[in-house]
């Protein structure tokens, strides 16, 4: 690994930091070095405090001048809630910048073009695939009209999520758990469907070492509207707000009834009795839902699969069998296009397996948009 390489590698570590804070930003991390050291890192930390490259460019001081900086995303030049980051660093006196990805906010974007112009060498496209898997949800919403996906399934080795279908089995351990409460921190929304209500009665929230800033929205596909106004979910609708996707023919009295739980109802198209995913997904969009991670069942993990919907799946392997009885994770889905998916990352969490893949397809269509 190369120079360059292992100083992107170090402002990617540095970006993941930002996880669960900063949306609707980007994760950025920045690395500055004079000569063979690093004279100032940092990481954008929370919504509406000063940028990576800001807090890096302050740590390093005079320092930076005739340093490269080393960035994953292309500094922004609009003034909004910070200064513009262009601007510092031409300030600075930073000699060269090295950048992942282009941004693709058209409001930020221009960075590269003004510290060109101010005679700053700039390379783009170091690190420029993992930098683009690490901030997948945040380009999506700028390239593409329906939500990012990820879908999360805790499974046996036998591929069961249950031991019977509509019976709560908890197959995976603590560290699992803890790993599932902090993805959810850093997405918009987390999915399921009324099945798993059913049978788990899932509070669904974020409760682990990272406290999300916003708390995802909890997502439930009910077209009968049949959601329990006493379901955790409901109670605890004080904590995280929750809606209901339903289809327009359902019942008025129970839309009355959630809606004067504090439940916010949305209508979608009906796909053989139950709600059509593509529709759910395109009025959770128009609602404001940028990013969502899905954690319903087998039915809509398979519908979503079939519709090839999911962008990221995280897998949790539990070393366990649950037999023929126990419940398929997927059904029906079409055998996969070859190189439609690739492992991005594995690692152990206690007795478990997080196994990270991520859609190749989704990941090309980024890259075609120009990040």
């Amino acid at each position: 690994m190369d120079a360059d390489d292992r100083f992107m590698q170090r402002a990617l570590r540095l970006a993941e930091r930002g996880w669960g804070q900063v949306a609707p930003n980007p994760l950025v991390g920045a690395v500055i070095v004079s000569g063979d050291g690093v004279v100032g890192e940092a990481y954008h930390a929370r919504y509406g405090e000063e940028h990576a490259e800001v807090l890096a460019l302050r740590q390093a001081g005079p320092r930076a001048a005739g340093a490269t900086l080393y960035v994953n995303l292309e500094p922004c030049v609009h003034v909004g809630k910070t200064a513009a980051c262009a601007e510092a660093i031409r300030a600075a006196g930073i000699r060269e910048v090295v950048v992942a990805c282009r941004d693709p906010n058209p409001v930020a974007a221009g960075g590269l073009e003004e510290l060109t112009a101010a005679g700053v060498s700039v390379h783009v496209g170091t690190g420029a695939e993992e930098a683009r898997r690490l901030n997948a949800p945040f380009f999506w919403r700028f390239t593409q009209n329906l939500p990012y996906v990820a879908l999360k399934l805790a499974t046996s080795l036998d591929g069961r999520i249950a031991a019977r279908p509509g019976i709560r089995t908890p197959i995976t351990g603590e560290e699992a758990a803890e790993e599932v409460h902090r993805l959810r921190a850093g997405y918009d929304a987390i999915l399921v469907g009324r099945g798993t209500v059913e049978a788990d009665d899932p509070l669904l929230t974020a409760r682990g070492s990272v406290s999300p800033r916003v708390p995802p929205v909890r997502v439930v596909l009910d077209a009968g509207l049949k959601l329990s106004p006493s379901s955790r979910l409901v109670s605890t609708i004080a904590e995280a707000p929750v809606w209901v996707v339903g289809v327009r023919a359902a019942d008025a009295k129970r839309r009355r009834q959630l809606e004067g739980a504090g439940v916010r109802v949305l209508e979608a198209e009906p796909a053989d009795g139950t709600v059509d995913i593509r529709s759910a997904l395109q009025v959770l969009r128009e609602a404001g839902i940028g990013t969502l991670v899905a954690e319903g069942g087998s039915r809509v993990a398979s519908s979503l699969l079939r519709a090839r919907l999911v962008h990221r799946l995280y897998l949790l392997v539990a070393p366990v069998l649950l037999g023929d009885e126990g419940l398929a994770a997927f059904s029906g889905l079409p055998e996969s296009a070859p190189g439609e998916w690739e492992t991005a990352s594995r690692r152990g969490l206690g007795r478990d397996t997080l196994l990270v893949f991520e859609n190749r397809h989704a990941l090309a269509r980024l890259a075609g948009n120009g990040v």
